[in-house]
């Protein structure tokens, strides 16, 4: 395998370990709403940090975004709200049908159309018969490793009851489709990377010019809710209670977590080349879950789980791990 797909995977892999880990912060959060913590954590992620980065890794960047066309921008904007309502709805999945299956569902749909899609709508030239089987293969086994561990957690939300079980799927499908928004504007505003690349910036860092703007609509959607319920519930007045400082520090953690997962997931993707945007987002869900179900595993989150659950775990993981070295074949062969 070429050095560059396994310096793209490498990096992909850390992304996912920043993207599973970002809400361990919340654990130390007693005390503040949800609201009180994701405005912080929206804040950070969705408005600071992007632009931030961009400022100081792309050169000119006014240049690079006056020159973009109004397609682009209207893209990245589209892609960018469908990104930020996926975000919200997550929550309402997964409080309709239990964490377990929630988490299965959203990011099996989201895993699976940001991957899917840009291979349909900008496939890559010399496509082979055996790449895309291979392809089909590890996203069918990456969701299935998903499904498993998510299933595996299921003990925990027996006797749990919440609204119509059909409901929550319906909105655990819709969720994923447009959390894949974030993928989707990676791909689509590839003129505005292009663009930063001429201007003088890094191959890998060019794709900063776009979080910066697809985050935009992200931020004005879980910002604005967050205002909301802050307003609605009267929890703004938990940011003057003693801790607060810490909790603030948290969330700035959460903040900067995130962002450092998306810009690496940027990096890499463009490391692996034409399939990058398309298999390095399989990956980074695929890492994702399995950071996720780790960091459980070490919070005594599992603790007291039957032993066919902890089995069913480790199959879970074994899964992920297959599809992401079946990926990284899949690359290859398009090399």
């Amino acid at each position: 395998m070429h050095d560059s797909v396994l310096a793209g995977i490498a990096v992909i892999l850390a992304a996912g370990v920043f993207q599973g880990s970002f809400m361990f912060p919340a654990k130390g959060m007693k005390g503040w709403a949800w609201e009180n913590y994701w405005l912080i954590f929206a804040t950070v992620a969705y408005l600071i940090s992007p632009w931030v980065l961009a400022v100081m890794t792309i050169p000119r960047l006014a240049d690079v975004y006056s020159g973009a066309s109004a397609g682009t921008v209207a893209a990245l904007a589209g892609f960018g709200t469908a990104w930020g309502v996926g975000a919200l709805t997550f929550g309402l999945g997964v409080d309709a049908v239990g964490l377990a299956l929630g988490f299965a569902v959203i990011l099996g749909v989201a895993a699976s159309a940001g991957a899917i899609i840009p291979l349909v709508f900008q496939p890559p030239s010399h496509l082979t018969a055996g790449q895309i089987a291979l392809t089909a293969a590890a996203i069918v086994i990456m969701l299935a490793g998903v499904a498993v561990c998510s299933f595996a957690g299921k003990w925990k939300e027996e006797g749990r009851g919440s609204g119509s079980y059909l409901t929550g799927i319906l909105i655990c499908i819709v969720s994923g489709l447009l959390s894949s928004g974030g993928n989707l504007g990676f791909v689509f505003g590839s003129q505005i990377a292009t663009r930063a690349q001429a201007a003088g910036a890094p191959h890998e860092w060019a794709g900063n010019a776009i979080w910066a703007l697809l985050a935009i609509p992200l931020f004005i959607c879980n910002a604005g809710y967050s205002l909301v319920l802050l307003v609605r519930r009267g929890t703004l007045g938990a940011y003057r209670v003693p801790g607060s400082g810490r909790r603030f520090v948290l969330g700035l953690l959460m903040g900067i977590m995130w962002m450092a997962g998306m810009s690496l997931y940027g990096v890499g993707a463009r490391r692996m080349g034409k399939l990058g945007v398309s298999l390095g987002w399989a990956i980074l869900m695929s890492s994702t879950v399995l950071v996720a179900n780790l960091l459980g595993l070490v919070a005594g989150e599992w603790k007291g789980s039957p032993p066919g659950s902890r089995r069913r775990l480790a199959v879970g993981l074994g899964l992920l791990l297959v599809a992401i070295a079946a990926l990284g074949c899949a690359n290859e062969l398009a090399q």
